[in-house]
């Protein structure tokens, strides 16, 4: 993939990561299932395996994630990046990768108490059923927190469903910032995309 002829895409809300598979699993996230399918459907499948690159340069606070491959279809390739705060799912992805992920996508969205199940549990670590009452004797309806001690007054939780398909990516780099300069894709991302 020569420099010139890259496009680049963030369009897409973060990275989810699934650690209980054969292989980890790193996930692009997106706001609905059609742009995922899309996304999987225009660009991904067309992706030649072996050539899959996925690399992530760790700022202090931060890091960029990096993702493009070869494919069959040139015309309407894309590579992704996006950057992200760095966190605890982000570190235990890191420290079990074991040099290759399934790639898969996914969709990510915010629920909220009349949209989930009573085991579904809240921001606050509750479950759905410790939150909310009915309208009744001319009050409101309230999804308020009745866990003694809990202040939370909103039941909201996330929901992240990922498509069934999958690349096997076995091309995967960890780098600090200063070593970005010797990958070619790191390199090209920053330079086109990262501003200072």
């Amino acid at each position: 993939m020569a420099e010139g002829r890259i496009k680049w895409s963030n369009d897409f809300l973060g990275l989810g990561y699934r650690y209980y598979d054969l292989r980890m699993n790193v996930a692009p996230l997106f706001e609905d299932r059609k742009q995922a399918v899309n996304a999987w459907h225009d660009v991904i499948r067309w992706w030649i395996d072996p050539t899959i690159r996925v690399r992530f340069v760790e700022y202090a606070k931060s890091y960029l994630f990096v993702m493009a491959a070869e494919s069959k279809r040139p015309e309407s390739n894309v590579a992704f990046y996006h950057t992200m705060p760095r966190s605890k799912h982000y570190e235990r992805f890191k420290a079990g990768i074991e040099g290759e992920a399934y790639l898969r996508l996914g969709m990510y969205a915010k629920k909220y108490l009349d949209g989930v199940k009573d085991d579904a549990v809240c921001e606050c670590g509750h479950e759905a059923e410790d939150h909310g009452e009915e309208a009744r004797d001319g009050l409101e309806a309230t999804d308020e927190c009745f866990a003694p001690g809990c202040e939370c007054r909103k039941f909201e939780t996330v929901q992240i469903t990922l498509l069934h398909k999958k690349k096997t990516v076995t091309d995967i780099a960890f780098m600090a910032e200063d070593d970005a300069k010797n990958d070619a894709l790191a390199w090209n991302c920053i330079s086109a995309n990262v501003q200072d």
